[in-house]
Order: structure tokens, then C-alpha cells, then sequence
């Protein structure tokens, strides 16, 4: 087997198996847990980053402050969909979550039509309205837009749209996010400690390990997709990104015994008829071009779940 698939499958295994390690930490809340990632994450980045000796990007963002802006925008779009996957998982929405990961691709065309202009082949077309109408039937059936799962797939669509641009690579781009979010996480923390609220404290060993964990747990599986994403075809990288919600639906019924009754089963029907109508465009409009070079770190960003 190529050892791009191995990388890509074993990045996308762990992103579905991500709500076994938030599950674990449902005792401390979903802000919290959110500020420690952040926190945590920029630790364990900085160290890799002093360890493979990548230090002369920042060069770039001296010559060009107005990156940080973009990366500062970037940065609130990533907590913003951390956040709102945390609590989901934490408060019982698994099943809502993985929808907003199946969704995630057609949205990225339909932000690309919109902001981009791209222009939609007929089948793209066909893949969003078959996918809007099964949204429409679980809005119908639940009384409300499924805000967790449309937030989930927006936050991430922009944030893979400003990312598509930028001049750093992943782990990079990652490094100047979480310090750009980092005093806001400890500033938050700190304040916690003070009021006697800070749940690392009071928590047992194990859960502040877990908390601490947060850094590898949301880094290594990114440093496994970009190797994947190196050494193998996008478009077999964008079919293998359906794993990760696809064992986040099964956490969810299964182990987790969320309720999926017959019109959420209609719904995820047509959306997942809409993404099977969107693969089949991409892999013939794949075949149609010659083979292209193997892609950069920075060219698989759509297609990597920032959860």
C-alpha cells in the first residue's frame, strides 16, 4: 500500500475517533477544554517546530504584517469550529456533528461559487440542491435549522478559504493561529484559577493529562494528513476525508445511542446520494486532465477536517 494512504487513512481514522478523547473530558466544560487546546496545542507546535529547526517563515511574516491579520481571522474561524464541535460532542450531538463534516465539501464549492466566482459544473449543481434538500428535511423534522452541523461545515468552508491563499505551510500556519489565541486562552484560564472555577485543578491526574494531550492529539494527525497529502492524489484524498465522519456517525448511534429516526435517515440519505453525484463529477473530471504534480502541504487544506 502507498504510504500516503497509510498516513492519510491513519489522520483521518483519528479525527473520527475524536469523540472517544472529548467524551473523556465531558466532566470539564467545553470552554475550558477549548482554551487548553489552544493553549497546549501552540506548546506542542513550538517545540516540533525548535526540534525540525522551521524557524524562517517567520521572516515572512516580519516582512508582511499583514498576514498576521489574515491568520488572525483564520485563528477565529478554527476556535470557533473547535468550540462548537466540542460542545457538540460533549452535549450529545456526535450524529450532528458528523453531518456538518459530510456537508463540508459541497459547502467549500458553494463558498467558492459565491466569494470565488468559480463556476459549478452541472453535477456540482445536482450535488447541492440532492444535499440542501436533505438538510431540509431534518430542519422540517426537528423544527429548526441544524445549526450545529451548518456551523460546523461554514466555520471550517471560510477558514479553508482564507487558508487556500496563505504562504505557510500547516504546521506554520497552525503555529501563528494557536499564538494568536493563546493569551486569550490563558488570560481565560487565569481568570478561572481566581474565581476557584479553573477545572485543572480541581480535576484528578488523569484528566490534566488529557487536558495536557490536547496538543498532540489535535497536531499529530495534522502532521500524518500533510504527509499523506504529499505523496498521493488529491482526489483519492478527498474520497478517503469520508472516513472521519463516517466513524463519527457510528460513535454516535451505536456507541453513544443517539436518536436517528426515519427522517434523519431520509436526510443523511440525500445528502450522502449528493456527495456520491459530487464524487462521481470529481473522479471523471479527474480523468479527463493529465496527471498533475503531487500536492504541497498547503493543497489538501479543503479536504482536512479541522475538528
Amino acid at each position: 500500500m502507498n504510504s500516503g494512504v497509510v498516513y492519510a487513512l491513519a489522520a483521518y481514522v483519528i479525527w473520527g475517533l475524536f469523540p472517544l478523547y472529548f467524551k473523556a473530558l465531558e466532566q470539564v466544560p467545553s470552554l475550558q477544554i477549548l482554551a487548553h487546546r489552544m493553549a497546549w496545542s501552540l506548546l506542542f507546535v513550538a517545540l516540533l517546530l525548535a526540534v525540525l529547526k522551521r524557524w524562517s517563515w517567520m521572516r515572512l511574516l516580519r516582512e508582511q504584517p499583514a498576514l498576521i491579520a489574515r491568520f488572525a481571522l483564520s485563528a477565529v474561524l478554527l476556535s470557533s469550529n473547535w468550540g462548537i464541535y466540542i460542545w457538540a460532542v460533549n452535549s450529545n450531538h456526535v450524529v450532528d456533528a458528523s453531518l456538518g463534516y459530510y456537508i463540508n465539501p459541497l459547502v467549500n464549492v458553494a463558498l467558492g461559487s459565491v466569494l470565488l466566482h468559480e463556476r459549478l459544473r452541472g453535477l456540482q449543481w445536482v450535488a447541492l440542491a440532492i444535499a440542501a434538500a436533505g438538510v431540509t428535511v431534518m430542519a422540517i423534522e426537528i423544527g429548526h435549522v441544524p445549526w450545529i452541523s451548518l456551523s460546523l461545515a461554514l466555520t471550517f468552508g471560510s477558514y479553508a478559504l482564507l487558508r487556500k491563499t496563505a504562504p505557510l505551510g500547516a504546521l506554520e500556519g497552525l503555529a501563528v493561529e494557536t499564538a494568536v489565541l493563546f493569551p486569550l486562552a490563558v488570560a481565560y484560564l487565569f481568570w478561572l484559577s481566581t474565581q476557584g472555577m479553573n477545572a485543572f485543578a480541581s480535576a484528578d491526574l488523569s484528566t490534566r493529562w488529557l487536558l495536557v494531550a490536547a496538543g498532540p492529539v489535535t497536531t499529530i494527525p495534522l502532521l500524518l494528513f500533510a504527509a499523506g497529502a504529499r505523496r498521493m492524489s488529491m482526489t483519492l484524498l478527498g474520497v478517503l476525508q469520508y472516513i472521519t465522519p463516517t466513524l463519527q456517525l457510528a460513535l454516535g448511534v451505536w456507541l453513544y445511542h443517539e436518536p436517528f429516526a426515519a427522517a434523519k435517515m431520509i436526510g443523511f440519505g440525500l445528502v450522502w446520494v449528493g456527495l456520491a453525484v459530487f464524487l462521481l463529477d470529481g473522479l471523471r473530471a479527474a480523468w479527463g486532465r493529465p496527471a498533475a504534480a503531487l500536492p504541497s502541504l498547503d493543497d489538501g487544506v479543503a479536504a482536512r477536517p479541522k475538528l
